[in-house]
Order: structure tokens, then C-alpha cells, then sequence
């Protein structure tokens, strides 16, 4: 599903439920494994298709069988009702405590999209004839591979949509679900000339889903904390800023004691996220450990390094993204502080074209550069920080109050001290 503006009217239906992914793999070999794999998965593909998967309307009596010609209960309901009358079988809890149904329908007039969540589950028995089971008992050493996969899948229908064609369209995009993104290149190619969006900027990758408003983030990490900022006025200035989400990483978070050595870890890790949540990468942020590992991989440092109190910079930096993300940077180099403020034209030019995070070194500190506010004429800037050296909770206000993320003028630089910037560059696919 493709929202263009998440305040269009219409209707959302969400799928959600567990998919148990279970496999025993009898070999080493990485291709015998990969082959095994591969078949559970599509054993996973076929369950989704077949007649056991069944959808639960959250907070209603309905239950649909998608794929037994969309068969549905209660009897009222058949395949030709329009789906958004399924809203009036949805019960609030006041309904609920009095024993009535809804006779309301959505508004046609609200102007937000509502969602209905559904539940995905697996009929456990089949009609008909039932087998005896067999047992047969094997001696040998294998691996038995068990997770859940949670499935979370939406689509957006319109007011004319029946449950039919809409469930089939539901069933499709959960199937997709099951594809990695490789196998997935082609659809994402169409989307983008259907939608005329750039051939060099990953949309429709997995990290590009839709995030409900009201749910939090369960890694507990900030998002974009600049968006509550007001921009700085400046006299026939601009705002460049960086595209994109990322999460905002700093001093003793998990549960790591960084105080005083770790802010440029941070900021790597706070690129790291971007390059992650914009679907470039679907590698996690690497920890600390991860970060002085690399950097020993690639020669810049000794093993005694892992496990250490050091300080990285810029260059470290550079080096641990091109061997962890394969992510190439620009370094730009300034002899002291004060050079910063004629560098604007430099900045805005890279946020308008990569439209990364930018981590900056001088002295004993590091930063994250989010953005520039840049007159041309007068020449004058401000930069949008966000500082790694907050030691605080994840508390929004508190940080953008206090100023760990906001706009700073040229003199919050050391005038003396000498600078570099990392600005990473980001990969042209899709």
C-alpha cells in the first residue's frame, strides 16, 4: 500500500498475527541450508493461501475466510458488502459492556483515514476424515530452527471497495510479506515510475513502512526530535535539512557508560540508523564493540582497541561505514572554528543532494549536523545539532528545550580548534 497523504478519508485494513516459522536442517552445508529455508518459507506462502487462513475483525463477531471465495460470518455479511460496512459490526467498549452492536456508519465527511484491524490466524483442524497420526522415532544431530514471524500488513481501500476485492488485494500484499526485498525489485521499480518518484532513492523498501501515529517505537529510541524546532529566520535565508528518519543515539544508552569517550560512537550510530530506516541497509546499528571491531578489521587500529575507552573521530568514522554499510563519506577538513560559518554553500549543497546526517569532530567532541539554515546574500548560518552528550531519558521536551537538539549559531564552535566533518554519501538504488 502507497500512502500519498496519510490525512486522505478512506479506509485502512491491518492485518496482524504470527506466522510460525519451523524447519530442521540436517546439514552444515550453506547451500543445503539456504534450500531448506527457502521451502519453509514457501510452505509459509502456500498456509497463507490456502483455505485454513482465517481474518478476525478486532472487536467484532466477524471472521472471514479470504480464501474460500471470501466466505464470511455472521450471515448478514457476504462477499458483495461494501467493506466499509464492517465498521458498523465494530463494538466500543461502552457497546460492548451493554451487549449492542454499532448501528453508526463512518462518516463518508471525516477527513482522516480509519483503520480495521484484523487478526490473522490457522485453522489447526480440517473437516472431514481424520488420519491416525504416525510416530517413527530417528537418531541423528540436526538443528531445529523455530521463530515467529509477525506479520503487520495494510491496505488502504476506498468507499466503493467490497469485501472481496478488498481482501483479495490484503491477501496479496500479505503474501508479498514472505518475499525478501531482492525478489521484490521489479514491483518496486513500477511503483516508482507509477508515482514518478527518482530512480536513486529507496520508498517502497520494508524500512519504509508506514508508522502509526499513536504506537511507540519498541527500541525506545527518539525519532527526529528537530521536527517540533522552529526554524531561525535569517535575512533572504534557507532551510536545508536532513532527509529522511533516523533515531537519536547518545551518552548511556544501552546500557553502555560512554560518559566522556563515546560521543562520536553516537553520532556514527545515529547515521547508521538513517542509512537503516531509509531501507539502505538492513544491518542493526552496530554497538560500541561492533564499531572498534571494524576498525581493527581494516587495519586502523590494534586488537587491544576492542574493548576500549577510545576516542574515535572523523576519520574512524569514514572507515567503519564503508566496512559495515559499504557507504563511502567526504571529509571536509577546516583549520579552526571559525572557517565553519563560510561553509554554508558546502552544507546546503550536501543536504539537498544526500541528505544524510553529517558527524563533525574538533578537539575533545563530536556532534551531529542535521541541518543549515544559509543566506546566500549576507552570508549568514545557523546549525540544527544534535548532541550526543545528553545523558537523560528519552524525554522529547526536555531535550529540545535544554537545546541537546536545536539551532546553534557560528560562535558554538571552538574558534580555534580544527575541525572535520564526515558526509556520507548515500547509495543510488532503489
Amino acid at each position: 500500500m502507497v500512502v500519498t497523504d496519510s490525512s486522505d478519508s478512506g479506509t485502512i485494513l491491518r492485518v496482524r498475527g504470527p506466522l510460525e516459522f519451523r524447519c530442521q536442517l540436517d546439514s552444515t552445508d550453506a547451500l543445503l541450508m539456504h534450500k531448506v529455508i527457502s521451502r519453509t518459507f514457501a510452505t509459509l506462502h502456500s498456509q497463507v493461501k490456502s483455505e485454513s487462513c482465517v481474518l478476525t475483525v478486532c472487536e467484532s463477531p466477524v471472521i472471514i475466510w479470504p480464501n474460500k471465495g471470501v466466505y464470511v460470518t455472521p450471515e448478514e455479511i457476504t462477499p458483495n458488502t461494501l467493506c466499509e460496512d464492517i465498521h458498523q459490526w465494530i463494538q466500543t467498549d461502552e457497546q460492548e459492556s451493554a451487549g449492542k452492536r454499532s448501528s453508526k456508519k463512518k462518516s463518508k465527511k471525516s477527513s482522516a483515514a480509519s483503520v480495521i484491524n484484523l487478526s490473522l490466524m490457522m485453522e489447526a483442524t480440517k473437516t472431514g476424515p481424520l488420519s491416525a497420526p504416525i510416530l517413527r522415532r530417528t537418531l541423528q544431530k540436526s538443528h531445529f530452527l523455530s521463530t515467529t514471524l509477525p506479520m503487520d500488513c495494510v491496505v488502504r481501500i476506498t468507499c466503493s471497495d467490497t469485501i472481496k476485492d478488498a481482501f483479495e488485494c490484503l491477501m496479496e500484499a500479505l503474501t508479498h510479506q514472505l518475499l525478501p526485498d531482492s525478489q521484490l525489485e521489479t514491483h518496486r521499480k513500477e511503483l516508482h515510475q507509477q508515482f514518478e518518484l527518482q530512480g536513486d532513492w529507496p520508498y517502497f523498501r520494508r524500512a519504509n513502512a508506514f508508522h502509526f501515529p499513536n504506537e511507540l517505537y519498541k527500541d525506545g529510541y527518539l525519532r527526529n526530535p528537530h521536527m517540533v524546532l522552529t526554524h531561525p529566520t535569517l535575512d533572504n535565508g534557507k532551510v536545508y535539512l536532513v532527509q529522511g528518519i533516523y533515531s537519536y543515539h547518545h551518552y548511556m544508552q544501552d546500557h553502555v557508560d560512554d560518559n566522556g569517550w563515546g560521543c562520536a560512537y553516537r553520532s556514527l550510530q545515529t547515521i547508521c540508523s538513517w542509512f537503516q530506516q531509509q531501507g539502505y541497509v538492513e544491518r542493526a546499528v552496530p554497538t560500541h564493540r561492533e564499531i572498534q571491531k571494524a576498525l581493527v578489521d581494516v587495519g586502523d587500529k590494534q586488537g587491544s582497541f576492542v574493548g576500549s575507552r577510545q576516542w574515535i573521530g572523523s576519520i574512524e568514522v569514514q572507515a567503519v561505514l564503508n566496512q559495515l554499510l559499504e557507504v563511502t563519506s567526504k571529509i571536509m577538513f577546516v583549520s579552526q572554528g571559525s572557517e565553519l560559518a563560510s561553509k554554508g554553500r558546502e552544507l546546503a549543497n550536501h543536504f539537498l543532494t544526500e541528505g544524510t546526517p553529517i558527524m563533525i569532530g574538533g578537539g575533545v567532541l563530536a556532534h551531529t549536523i542535521l541541518g543549515v539554515a544559509w543566506s546566500e546574500t549576507t552570508g549568514q548560518i545557523r546549525y540544527l545539532i544534535l548532541d550526543p552528550h545528553y545523558t537523560g531519558a528519552e524525554n522529547l521536551q526536555v531535550i529540545t528545550d535544554k537545546g541537546w537538539c536545536g539551532w546553534k549559531g557560528p560562535d558554538f564552535w571552538d574558534q580555534t580548534a580544527y575541525y572535520n566533518l564526515c558526509l556520507p554519501q548515500r547509495p543510488k538504488v532503489i
